[in-house]
């Protein structure tokens, strides 16, 4: 028998609604009530859902179900019971702040589909700046899901977004949601500014585990559809590296043996962008770790953030010269490595991360390596392939040395895809590192899902387009778009802070707020931390933490245009603020400092030189304002001490 609430929702969901009220449905609000998911049948029978911000529509009435084995169960569906619940606990997490808070309301919708008499779960959370759904399909064997959701965004919208054929290290594009080309591929999160002032929206998912990812597709009429990895053009990093018949295979829709527990589809929102930057919804949707490999969470003793350096980017060459042997070219190698450690042991920094070059490397070096940088206070990361992690055996054997060597982390690139095989191999690598109390950065990489709150040994990833990427032809407008799309979804390892041409049409101090204001627990520094050390603002960067415990946007931020984050560490507050490529200027109120004096170290764009920076010190409280005057490309970075 149905209890009193199971039989009002099922009332809701199956009779007619009285005259003048709205259609029959659930509608599920956040604990403050602005925001709502409502579902209901649409016509023919298919279940449908729209999400409301303050009343007022970010997804207007869009399909809601999944196929298994070529069904889709959204139509044709009635519902048993309905169980609702609420959630508020606080986390400790490593994003946009320390703690990080899940509250939301939910509802589990259990579904018979009339055709097949298959039973499903239609599982609801709507928080106060976000709304999110998912599927579980009971059952045994193996199943082959698929996607059969969609997006439809309000008239007048405006989206930014990247294709799929760099994987996820693509350019954002702007468009209005009419200039949408049908068929057009939109990696998540897809950022969209909502029609009136109605706010901001961005739509993603939450915790990625054994299944496909999704990417967005448009229909070109205002609508974008959830599509599976095996659905997505393969990208063109997968296809160099792993070749066209690789491609094919992955093609194919994956099997899925057991219960099928698909990941959320999460729609961000809010009034202003501070809203979706600052979403804790992402990583509440994922399950906390385990307490067997994480005993203290996110605070067991060997989950170690901290900035690094790294070789790659900006030298010294450690080519092989004409005339020198190899024995002598890999001594020079070593050497210039550990000095790497050296210099960031200079800086303050906590970590390197040391190419491939170290497998030229002989077991006394590596332990020489590691034992010199530990004594300056630097762990030590090394690179390897996906490829060479296939194998379960052999991974697990590589991890258990590097372990044994007093490697601290590893850094795994070419992943390119969102196979669900792919997916499962993140998941694999994780486990197998955290067995062996090894931190995780993945390089040719889908965008976060919130899993580092069940594995906190990922410290980041990339999955964007960083400082690697020497033909980007502007920095400006991309930087000032990121804070605003990709890093939505989470960590992003940009590898930020170029001095050199590498960073064309940004400044110093534009390259020096990069660090403020984009998120990655290990930081990754671009440059040569000589160059970092011979600057006359490098007091200020060696300052500069990779964690925070609180942070703010700030206005006039804009997507593509400024980008200006307050961000608090400790009792200190850092100001970053990013110039896109037009002249700005305003006043930057300090009416996010605490009481009291501080004492303020600014750093300023010098003249019309991108490679100059000037430096200013001052006091400065709560209800001060700077008046900021920017340089296309140009940028601003401030350091608050009480």
């Amino acid at each position: 028998m149905k209890t009193p609430t199971a039989l009002l929702s099922f009332l809701l969901l199956t009779l007619p609604a009285p005259s003048g009220a709205d259609a029959p449905g659930l509608t599920l609000r956040g604990p403050d009530g602005r925001v709502s998911l409502r579902v209901a049948p649409g016509e023919g029978g298919r279940l449908v859902y729209s999400v409301a911000l303050a009343g007022k529509p970010v997804i207007e009435t869009s399909p809601l179900g999944i196929r298994v084995d070529g069904t889709d169960l959204g139509p044709g569906s009635t519902v048993g019971k309905t169980d609702r619940y609420s959630l508020d606990e606080r986390f400790p997490w490593r994003g946009v702040h320390a703690t990080a808070r899940n509250h939301c309301r939910g509802a589990r919708l259990t579904m018979k589909h009339t055709a097949t008499g298959a039973t499903w779960t239609v599982e609801l959370r709507v928080f106060d700046d976000a709304a999110a759904f998912r599927f579980v399909v009971p059952g045994s064997g193996s199943r082959v899901p698929d996607a059969a959701s969609g997006f439809r965004l309000p008239a007048g919208s405006t989206v930014w977004y990247h294709g799929g054929r760099d994987h996820y290290e693509g350019i954002h594009s702007r468009k209005e949601l009419l200039e949408v080309p049908a068929g057009d591929w939109a990696a998540p999160p897809l950022t969209i500014r909502l029609p009136g002032g109605a706010g901001y929206a961005a739509i993603t998912e939450a915790a990625l585990f054994g299944y496909a990812g999704m990417m967005l597709q448009a229909d070109g009429q205002g609508a974008f559809a959830e599509r599976l990895g095996h659905a997505v053009p393969p990208s063109y990093p997968y296809t160099l590296r792993y070749g066209e018949e690789n491609a094919k295979r992955l093609a194919v829709p994956a099997p899925v043996v057991g219960e099928i527990t698909t990941p959320w589809r999460v729609v961000l929102m809010g009034r202003d962008l501070n809203a979706i930057v600052t979403s804790d919804a992402i990583p509440s949707l994922n399950p906390p770790p385990d307490a067997r490999l994480f005993p203290q969470g996110l605070r067991t003793a060997w989950l170690r953030p901290g900035r690094a350096v790294w070789r790659y980017l900006d030298g010294p060459s450690i080519e092989k010269g004409p005339d020198e042997t190899p024995e002598r070219h890999d001594r020079r190698v070593f050497e210039v490595i550990k000095d790497f450690s050296r210099l960031a042991g200079e800086l303050g920094f906590e970590h390197q991360v040391v190419e491939g070059q170290w497998r030229r490397f002989s077991e006394d070096q590596l332990r020489d390596l590691v034992a010199y940088s530990k004594e300056r206070g630097v762990s030590i990361w090394v690179w390897v392939h996906s490829r060479d992690q296939q194998d379960a055996g052999e991974r697990r054997k590589l991890f258990a040395r590097l372990h044994a060597l007093g490697v601290a982390g590893i850094k795994v690139d070419f992943l390119d895809h969102e196979a669900k095989e792919t997916i499962d191999l993140y998941q694999a690598i994780l486990r197998d590192a955290a067995e062996q109390e090894l931190l995780v950065n993945f390089h040719g990489a889908n965008k976060p899902t919130g899993e580092p709150r069940t594995w906190p040994n990922e410290m980041t990833r990339e999955g964007i387009r960083g400082l690697e990427y020497r033909r980007t032809p502007a920095w400006a407008e991309h930087n000032t778009t990121l804070p605003f799309t990709r890093f939505l979804a989470g960590h992003a390892d940009y590898t930020p802070l170029v001095l050199g041409e590498r960073r064309k049409d940004t400044t110093w101090s534009h390259q020096i707020a990069t660090l403020v204001v984009f998120t990655s627990p290990v930081m990754v520094y671009g440059a040569n931390p000589q160059s970092v050390l011979d600057n006359p603002a490098r007091d200020l960067i060696r300052t500069i933490p990779s964690v925070w415990d609180e942070t703010r946007v700030l206005p006039p931020s804009a997507v593509g245009e400024l980008a200006v984050f307050a961000r608090r560490h400790g009792d200190r507050w850092f100001v970053g603020v990013l110039n896109g490529p037009g002249s700005r200027a305003f006043d930057l109120d300090l009416g996010f400092l605490g009481k009291g004096k501080y004492r303020a170290l600014l750093a300023h764009d010098k003249g019309e030189d991108g490679g100059a920076i000037e430096l200013e010190e001052r006091e400065a409280t709560r209800g001060d304002s700077l008046a900021l005057s920017l340089r296309p490309g140009g940028g601003f970075v401030a350091r608050f001490s009480r």
